[in-house]
């Protein structure tokens, strides 16, 4: 026996099945649904910035910084931490830089339970297919990668020794990040480092810690592609950023 539906059963589902979807649209626009996440990625930010203020005043070893690190960038949602940081606001529409990572500062939204002035720098870098966040050591800083979207070919070395125009350096990570892959980076292991976006887009959110110790922090950008020593090290020219840049971005 064939099953009819009445024009005024279908119109009756229909108008249901409306309202349905008009309240659904009503809870996003509400951000009701961003406000049950928020507490939790506001609690992963504070245990984030706990491990760094542990790192500055010493009670953790670089080495303990980098392994827990590590571990709460693995256990973050990142649809959670997408929505929190408006993704797919200016984040998204924030053009590309002709060459090389476009990095874009921010806030975070204010949440019950969140330290108001974080211990640690944050930004998104934004990167096209093909450019790169150029190959660079760090002073006195310690710095973590999450990869939010996209493909990446990564590149970590050890950084050996310094003299003023060049860096030893020794090959520890060479592989494909892709989202949710997490790096790090302090004084002690992985100091250099070099991403180059794989997909279409690509998206990294980063972390940075400076000031560990007396003197400068900041980035010294290399030429990787040097002296090939007899133990597998390199002897990287040390360069600008603007050469870095050109030859990498």
């Amino acid at each position: 026996m064939r099953s009819e539906i009445t024009r005024r059963q279908f119109k009756g589902t229909a108008i249901q099945s409306l309202l349905t979807f008009s309240l659904l649209e009503t809870l996003f626009g509400a951000e009701l649904f961003a406000k049950d996440i928020r507490p939790v990625t506001a609690q992963w930010l504070k245990e984030l910035n706990t491990i760094a203020q542990d790192l500055k005043g010493t009670k953790l070893t670089q080495g303990q910084w980098k392994n827990q690190c590590e571990k709460l960038f693995k256990q973050v949602n990142l649809r959670d931490l997408l929505e929190f940081i408006d993704f797919d606001g200016r984040i998204s529409e924030t053009p590309f830089r002709e060459k090389g990572e476009r990095a874009i500062r921010f806030r975070f939204p204010e949440v019950e339970g969140l330290p108001t002035n974080l211990i640690f720098g944050h930004q998104i870098f934004k990167l096209k297919q093909g450019q790169s966040v150029v190959p660079h050591g760090h002073d006195n800083m310690a710095t973590a990668f999450l990869v939010l979207q996209g493909s990446f070919h990564g590149r970590h070395y050890d950084r050996l020794e310094d003299t003023q125009s060049h860096m030893i350096i020794k090959p520890t990570i060479n592989g494909t990040f892709k989202r949710g892959d997490v790096s790090s980076i302090t004084e002690q292991h992985d100091n250099v480092h070099w991403f180059k976006a794989t997909a279409e887009q690509g998206y990294i959110f980063n972390i940075h810690l400076l000031n560990l110790h007396s003197g400068n922090s900041g980035r010294v950008y290399i030429d990787p592609n040097g002296e090939a020593l007899n133990d597998g090290s390199i002897r990287a020219r040390k360069i600008s950023a603007a050469e870095a840049t050109n030859l990498y971005g």
